[in-house]
């Protein structure tokens, strides 16, 4: 485990800023790639001294909100077809009864849910959902998303029993912190 650590710490390191844009923008789209192994890592580096902490964060942000555009282009511009082409039936049905269920906030409260994340622009492109609200729910979502990650590589560094007992609490804070805005969201539309 710590040669793979130290191999995605130099990883990061040697791509820099770009490289956590474009392996952000891979995690955000349809390909299966883990943000945890992108922003842990630059949050460490971002410890040593080695990047800016700011500047780990907007690439990491922004990396997360082009995936999202890709993701959203593609199903709003090819359609419910192409995406059966490259998801399977299930999950596109799934993801279009979430998006449904709880409407636009969707695209930010699916930010904060594994195995949603990298979908939830798909029903959102379907939907031909403001641009707008899209771009700030995703900046919003991801944006904690890769706020937290970040910080768990700044302060807890490269000691990985730590972060996967943290990441795992963090995620079930997180499930619990959505609901609540959910909740919160639905009541607000109900009185309005």
């Amino acid at each position: 485990m710590q040669a793979i650590v130290t191999y995605l710490v130099d990883t990061i390191g040697s791509l820099g800023y770009i490289g956590i844009f474009l392996l952000m923008f891979l995690e955000s789209s349809f390909f299966p790639f883990p943000s945890e192994v992108v922003m842990i890592p630059a949050g460490y580096l971002a410890f040593q001294g080695d990047m800016n902490i700011f500047l780990v964060l907007i690439f990491g942000i922004f990396g997360s909100l082009a995936g999202a555009w890709f993701n959203y282009f593609l199903a709003y511009k090819f359609g419910r077809g192409f995406l059966l082409k490259i998801i399977n039936q299930e999950k596109v049905t799934k993801l279009e009864e979430f998006f449904n269920k709880h409407g636009d906030i969707s695209t930010f409260t699916g930010r904060l849910i594994p195995g949603i994340r990298q979908y939830i622009s798909f029903p959102a492109g379907l939907a031909k959902m403001n641009y707008k609200k899209f771009t700030i729910y995703t900046i919003l979502g991801a944006g904690i998303w890769v706020v937290i990650l970040t910080m768990l590589g700044y302060f807890v560094g490269q000691n990985q029993e730590l972060i996967h007992k943290y990441l795992k609490e963090i995620t079930i804070v997180t499930i619990i912190f959505v609901g609540i805005l959910i909740i919160w969201y639905i009541t607000n539309r109900k009185i309005k």
